[in-house]
């Protein structure tokens, strides 16, 4: 009796400790990881025990077929039909995914391995706003890429099947989850509450007001100041010497910043740390692109006539931030701005929240090296990126934007994307409807996008998809397709949460700031419609093709060219003659006609064909061209303003 009664007894105490287990761990739900959407007050909190991984179609060769022949985008074909593109086991939410090149096509998601489906749906209605729960603007297309931030949890596993012939460009972004936590699994019939939830964050997403209240239930305190910055000086924008964390940030009017300088930078300190948590151009800070305002996004950007920054910034005993306005641009003029701070006394939670850091970068990659956005040493979790790419020669157009990123957590890769547009949920740049304009969504978007000036920029946000690292992080971005070939100017901020700056900052200089403006600025016949062909001066297979002896004209949109004395050049790629004139005409007046040496036969050359003054952008040049031959056959596939 003795030996059964203490049987029963460590029976009785397993039950009771395993029952304290299950009491302990945090339960995940559709509800609980709709409302992080809508959260933005979470966003300094740690999410100990989860783990963000990706699967993408990324070619895993290192080449640069990353969807574009689906050779890459599937992990296996199933022997009923269809193509597996995501197999996990373990519990875990998947909370981004995303493409440029949905279909009708379904998509059968198997969660905690059944043989039927959990959740059916074509794969463009994942993105349509026809399907609930998939609903714009968390579900949504910008600027060529289509992605969705509705989360679906799975228990103990969730394998999706593309039943169509061909997969090209996929993300899947997933979070997994440890012990700590019990995730219940997706189900197509969810709860009144997710409803109100989901409609939470939607309206959140749509409201265009930007203001902190609609970031913030609570009520903070407010702090006022009147600054006038004058070159060469500091001005304190806000001294806290108790804990607390900063809500919001409001600068007015937010065009003082603008310009190709970038010369006043936001310098923040928490808790008397040897370094500046943030020390950060203003226009670089706020979403600016090449000089003038341009990102508008959930909770950091500039408009409504003010720059705007709602990021939760806990701290523990005191806070300091300073504008400096550095000398030395030559063209500096004193001005007045408002400084709005919204605070609350509500110290950082040491045990569960990291502070904000922005870590601000300026470079010119080497050849054969990624841009690095962070890397280093210690715990946090990063939370969003800034980036602006400018091309350095003229002949690669923004080609730069065909590398990857790629995510080591501890040493681990966990994540590898498609390209660069497609990491800030955009897709097909230099295509019309695609990353061609500045357009923005309320977590991510293009900042600007030139293909004569070789430029582009992208913001994105991780929010639900906050990404916790525990010992390091490494964080980069490629520049070109294959080896990092292509060269290029890059400017980044990249954010984060943590004990401590893990990224010792670089102070913003002149020579750093100073917008780049490239020399030589090219239109491609093959990209965008800069170039319009008229009469016998033909588009075909990629090139311009003078086909006859007159007739012939080609219009060029210089809406984006800085105004200027240029000379233009032709990039010939072959010719059937020896010689053909021009004419050309801008804002100013038509130029007479020039007889030009043309390379006959198959050798390449830049052609010059005249100067020409952009005086008023509104109006674009024109080239007259005729030949003594009937058939010139003179083909070229660049178009070069050159500065004088």
């Amino acid at each position: 009796m003795k030996s059964f009664k203490t049987g029963n007894f460590c029976i009785s105490l397993l039950m009771i400790v395993q029952g304290l287990f299950v009491h302990a761990q945090t339960v995940v739900t559709f509800e609980s990881e709709l409302e992080r959407l809508s959260d933005l007050k979470a966003l300094s909190r740690y999410l100990e025990g989860s783990l963000v991984r990706q699967v993408s179609s990324y070619d895993t060769t290192g080449g640069n077929d990353d969807g574009f022949g689906g050779n890459y985008s599937y992990l296996r074909k199933e022997p009923a039909g269809g193509l597996v593109i995501f197999d996990q086991k373990g519990q875990g939410v998947i909370e981004r995914i995303w493409t440029p090149t949905p279909t009708d096509d379904t998509l059968d998601f198997y969660f905690d391995g059944s043989r039927f489906p959990g959740l059916s749906i074509k794969f463009r209605d994942l993105f349509s706003n026809s399907v609930a729960p998939f609903l714009a603007p968390v579900a949504d297309h910008k600027v060529g890429g289509f992605y969705s931030y509705i989360p679906v949890p799975y228990k103990s596993g969730c394998k999706i099947v593309f039943r169509g012939k061909k997969m090209l460009f996929y993300q899947i972004q997933y979070r997994e989850y440890d012990k700590r936590y019990q995730v219940q699994t997706f189900k197509k019939q969810y709860s009144a509450r997710a409803q109100q939830l989901l409609g939470k964050a939607i309206e959140q997403w749509n409201n265009e007001d930007r203001s902190v209240s609609s970031c913030y239930a609570e009520s903070p305190r407010i702090l006022v100041k009147n600054i006038r910055l004058v070159p060469g000086s500091t001005s304190r924008l806000f001294d806290l010497q108790e804990g607390g964390r900063i809500l919001g940030i409001e600068l007015k009017p937010p065009g003082i910043f603008s310009g190709m300088y970038k010369q006043v930078d936001l310098k923040i300190t928490w808790d008397d740390e040897p370094v500046p948590a943030v020390y950060v151009p203003v226009a670089d800070f706020f979403g600016f692109a090449y000089g003038t305002p341009s990102m508008k996004s959930l909770f950091l950007g500039a408009a409504n006539a003010k720059a705007y920054c709602y990021i939760p910034m806990p701290f523990d005993k005191n806070a300091k931030a300073e504008l400096i306005y550095r000398a030395g641009a030559g063209d500096e003029k004193s001005v007045n701005i408002t400084a709005t701070i919204y605070y609350s006394n509500e110290k950082r939670n040491a045990a569960k929240e990291g502070r904000f850091y922005a870590y601000w970068k300026q470079e010119r990659p080497a050849a054969g090296k990624p841009f690095v956005f962070l890397q280093g040493q210690g715990k946090g979790q990063y939370i969003g990126t800034l980036f602006q790419g400018q091309a350095t020669d003229g002949t690669n157009f923004t080609e730069y934007f065909e590398g990857d990123d790629s995510t080591a957590i501890d040493g681990q890769m966990t994540a590898h994307g498609t390209g660069s547009e497609d990491y800030f949920n955009g897709g097909w740049y230099a295509q019309p409807g695609g990353w061609a304009q500045r357009l923005g969504a309320p977590l991510s978007g293009c900042l600007e996008y030139s293909l004569p000036l070789g430029r582009t920029g992208g913001y994105r946000f991780f929010l639900m998809d906050k990404m916790p690292f525990y010992k390091s992080i490494f964080h980069s971005i490629e520049h070109g397709p294959v080896g990092n070939n292509r060269p290029v100017n890059y400017t980044s901020v990249a954010m984060y949460y943590a004990d401590q700056s893990i990224a010792a900052p670089v102070p913003p200089t002149t020579a750093l700031t100073r917008v780049y403006e490239p020399d030589t600025l090219t239109f491609y016949t093959r990209l965008m419609r800069h170039l319009t062909y008229n009469g016998n001066l033909q588009f075909k297979n990629g090139v311009a093709v003078l086909a006859e002896k007159n007739n012939a004209s080609l219009t060029i949109n210089v809406a984006e060219i800085p105004k200027g004395e240029y000379k233009v050049y032709l990039h010939q790629v072959s010719a059937a003659t020896g010689a053909i004139q021009v004419q050309m005409a801008d804002a100013l007046k038509v130029h007479d006609w020039n007889k030009l040496a043309v390379n006959k036969g198959n050798e390449p050359q830049n052609l010059l064909i005249g100067d020409v003054a952009v005086t008023d952008n509104f109006i674009p040049v024109s080239v007259l061209f005729k030949s003594a031959e009937k058939n010139p056959g003179f083909v070229f596939d660049r178009v070069l303003f050159i500065k004088k």
